[in-house]
């Protein structure tokens, strides 16, 4: 029987792209598929009462030095994007609609890195559709596919499946029933793959 880790995660979340970078090696090591849950972790901290650490000064300040720590353990980029917090609502749309498809990995690598490498102002469309055009997308179709009624709903489903099992922030992964969450549990998810 093949493992699976749900991974219920925002673009807008520096350590959700911090365990992105670090999903295929876990996969190899551990023979688990990754079951990708887009969310939007703006609902879910609205639902659970649960705020950005960067709204609290000392905590953001801590956030950022951690997330550069694991950056460099990790061997990994990453650069603080100065238009952040961005509002991810299109973003993680767009990849609500590429779920399941084979563009869905590329539309990931490309929102990731242009929000937490390239610095890119993921806020402003004209900025996204130069993202999505230098990705290989035609950034009219992602666009009008995130207005699109069923887009809508399958992330409002994937949001309120996130907080009726928990979840709280992002990233979180699921193993079976075992919930861990932040990107510095990565080590605990593959114990439990490897466990089972």
């Amino acid at each position: 029987m093949t493992k699976t880790i749900d991974f219920y995660f925002d673009v807008g979340s520096p350590a959700s792209y911090l365990a992105w970078t670090q999903l295929k090696g876990l996969t190899e090591r551990t023979g688990a598929d990754i079951c990708w849950k887009p969310m939007l972790l703006g609902g879910v901290f609205k639902a659970t009462g649960n705020s950005s650490p960067a709204t609290i000064p000392a905590k953001s300040v801590y956030n950022r030095m951690d997330m550069a720590r694991f950056a460099s353990r990790y061997n990994v980029p990453l650069n603080f994007n100065p238009h952040f917090p961005v509002n991810t609502l299109y973003l993680m749309r767009g990849m609500v609609a590429c779920l399941g498809t084979p563009h869905f990995d590329n539309y990931l690598q490309a929102i990731f890195n242009a929000m937490w490498v390239d610095e890119q102002n993921l806020g402003d469309v004209a900025v996204v559709a130069d993202v999505l055009a230098k990705a290989g997308f035609n950034p009219e179709d992602v666009i009008a596919q995130c207005d699109d009624s069923a887009i809508k709903e399958s992330l409002k489903r994937l949001t309120e499946e996130a907080v009726e099992r928990g979840v709280f922030g992002a990233p979180t992964f699921f193993v079976g029933d075992e919930m861990f969450f932040g990107q510095d549990r990565l080590g605990q998810v593959e114990e439990c793959l490897l466990a089972n």
